[in-house]
């Protein structure tokens, strides 16, 4: 699969990332980055080399990765490192709070490496973060992005009763990819815990996913997923272009412009989702703060 040829980047796509590089304080990007190290933590934006880490780092945001940076699995579109994974961290929650708090940070964003080596697939130390944002002088909204916890519900229970303003899980491809791509999820078990949380949460806790496309998907199966996440009492949905992080990984089959994600953006919230993000440099991630306002407003 990676031997493919390559499709070449285009020139639109190339001048989007640089205009989001641009346009940012050089002074809070050193801020940010220096909160990170200081700290000993780990990001997604680096570990998965996002992007837009530039461009968060600059408007002084930054994904906070917790339980490690080495995955148990092994999906062929991500970057972040696999492995055997570190024991767990029991002051990790005590400095993402510091680093949250330095970075002036009202809104967190949560997640972490997939640890199927743990019993309870990492909630516990996901409850531990949350509390202890909760107890600074000035509470952030507080956001994570969880793993599918092998499909234990329990586990999804125990974040839940933290009570996050967001719970997120990303499906992250049309089920039809998963074999391919994703191996070690699966796309019902996904949905399960989406269901599971949209029906256990609290009324103050969003239920959130991302997709990507560019993989491979047909338009039906991505209408098809839409309906699916919409059923499962999805609220918040992002949708961002797949570009491979190597040339290991698995490559990207089609550059989706913005007029279709524009599309893709209508018929979701046609369909009944509170909050769209689409674009080429959407991720789940991506200005999170920003889309749960809007949406917050609208409610």
């Amino acid at each position: 699969m990676t031997q493919q040829k390559r499709l070449p980047v285009p020139v639109w796509l190339r001048q989007m990332v640089r205009q989001a590089k641009q346009h940012g304080n050089g002074s809070l990007h050193r801020h940010t980055a220096e909160q990170v190290e200081h700290h000993q933590l780990h990001t997604v934006c680096q570990g998965a080399r996002c992007p837009n880490q530039g461009s968060c780092f600059s408007h002084g945001t930054a994904t906070f990765l917790i339980l490690g940076n080495s995955c148990t699995r092994n999906c062929a579109f991500c970057a972040v490192d696999h492995g055997i994974p570190a024991a767990i961290d029991a002051d990790e929650p005590c400095r993402v709070k510091a680093a949250a708090g330095n970075m002036g940070l009202k809104h967190v964003v949560v997640t972490a490496v997939t640890r199927d080596d743990l019993p309870d697939g990492g909630a516990g130390h996901f409850a531990a973060v949350i509390a202890e944002l909760r107890t600074l002088p000035q509470p952030p909204a507080v956001e994570v992005l969880t793993s599918d916890f092998q499909g234990n519900v329990q586990a999804v229970a125990a974040v839940l009763a933290a009570e996050p303003e967001l719970f997120a899980h990303n499906v992250e491809m049309v089920p039809r990819l998963y074999a391919a791509v994703r191996p070690g999820a699966e796309y019902n078990r996904s949905l399960t815990v989406l269901n599971y949380a949209a029906s256990h949460a609290t009324a103050g806790t969003v239920i959130k996913t991302g997709f990507m496309v560019g993989l491979g998907e047909e338009q039906q199966e991505i209408r098809q997923l839409l309906s699916d996440l919409r059923a499962a009492g999805v609220e918040m949905v992002t949708i961002g272009q797949y570009l491979a992080p190597t040339m290991r990984h698995y490559p990207v089959q089609r550059y989706v412009t913005p007029d279709e994600f524009d599309q893709l953006a209508q018929e979701a919230k046609q369909m009944g989702f509170a909050s769209v993000a689409a674009g080429p440099l959407v991720r789940s991630s991506y200005h999170a703060g920003e889309f749960y306002q809007e949406m917050q407003l609208l409610r």
